[in-house]
C-alpha cells in the first residue's frame, strides 16, 4: 500500500504517531519521525524537535527539503492542561508552519493528514477566531490568546476547530499537483495523556466515555491515518474522518431529534 513511499510523521514517539510509524512501515513505507522525544519504535530518520521553537522547527524544515515526501502526518499535540500558549503553538501554528514550510518540496501526489479531535466540532461558530490566527507566528501567540479569550478551559477545542477548518480550506489548494490534505477526528483514546483530556473537559468527556463503549485506541485510528496517506485514498480532499466509536454520529443524531 506505501511501498516505495517515504512518510513524515510528527510526534513519532507515543500513542497514535507511534502506531502510525509502525503501521506505515508494516506497508513498506520509509518513516521520517519526529518528536522532542526519542521513539522506541524503529524509524528510517529521527529528527529530535520541541515544536515551541519556532528557530528549531525551521532548521527541521531545512533539513527535510531535500527528502521530497510522500506524504506528512501532522500528529504531535499538546494536551488542554498545558499552557493555552503553548497549546495554540504545538497543535495550530507548528503544524502550520511545518506544512507550509514542506509543501513547496513534497512529492507530486503527496499526502498530508492531519491528527484534529471531536472536540473541533462547531468550527462554524469560531471562523472569525480562526481568521485572526491566520499567519501566525509563534511570537505572536501570546497576544493573540489574549485578545481573543483564549484559555485553558476553550484553547484544545479551538486549535481542534481550527485545523478542522483549515483542512477544510485546503481542499483544493495543491490540486494541481496531485496534493491533498485530510484530516481525522478521534474521540477519546487510550493514550498517555487521556486523564489529561478527561482532567480538563471534565463533564463533556466524561459524558462521551459514559456513552462509549470503550476509549479508542492508537491501534483504531492509526489504519484510518494510514489509509489517508495511501494512493486509495487519492478521491478524499479537505474531509475529516470522524474516528470515535460513533460519537460524532451520536452528537448529530442527539442534537436532530433523532434519539
Amino acid at each position: 500500500m506505501l511501498k516505495g513511499k517515504t512518510i513524515i510523521v510528527t510526534g513519532v514517539s507515543s500513542g497514535i504517531g507511534q502506531e502510525t510509524a509502525r503501521q506505515v512501515a508494516a506497508a513498506g513505507g520509509k518513516v521520517i519521525g519526529v518528536d522532542r522525544n526519542a521513539p522506541s519504535v524503529k524509524v528510517d530518520a529521527f529528527h529530535q524537535v520541541d515544536l515551541t521553537d519556532e528557530a528549531a522547527l525551521d532548521t527541521l524544515i531545512a533539513d527535510l527539503k531535500d527528502v521530497q515526501a510522500d506524504g506528512l502526518a501532522n500528529i504531535a499535540g499538546v494536551p488542554p492542561t498545558a499552557r493555552p500558549e503553548t497549546v495554540v503553538t504545538v497543535n495550530l501554528v507548528a503544524l502550520k508552519r511545518l506544512t507550509l514550510g514542506l509543501i513547496d518540496s513534497l512529492a507530486e501526489g503527496a499526502s498530508i493528514v492531519n491528527l484534529a479531535s471531536l472536540a473541533g466540532i462547531g468550527w462554524e461558530a469560531e471562523v472569525a477566531k480562526i481568521k485572526a490566527a491566520e499567519g501566525l507566528t509563534h511570537a505572536d501567540v501570546p497576544a493573540f490568546c489574549d485578545a481573543n479569550g483564549i484559555t485553558e478551559e476553550n484553547s484544545y477545542f479551538f486549535t481542534k476547530q481550527a485545523v478542522v477548518a483549515w483542512t477544510h480550506e485546503n481542499r483544493w489548494t495543491w490540486r494541481a499537483r496531485g496534493i491533498r490534505m485530510n484530516a481525522v477526528s478521534p474521540g477519546p483514546v487510550e493514550t498517555p495523556i487521556l486523564k489529561d483530556f478527561l482532567e480538563t473537559l471534565g463533564e463533556r468527556a466524561e459524558e462521551d466515555t459514559r456513552i462509549m463503549d470503550r476509549p479508542g485506541t492508537p491501534q483504531d485510528i492509526a489504519p484510518v491515518v494510514t489509509f489517508l496517506l495511501s494512493p486509495g485514498s487519492v478521491w478524499l480532499r479537505g474531509t475529516n474522518i470522524a474516528t470515535d466509536g460513533g460519537m460524532r454520529a451520536n452528537i448529530d443524531a442527539t442534537s436532530n431529534g433523532l434519539n
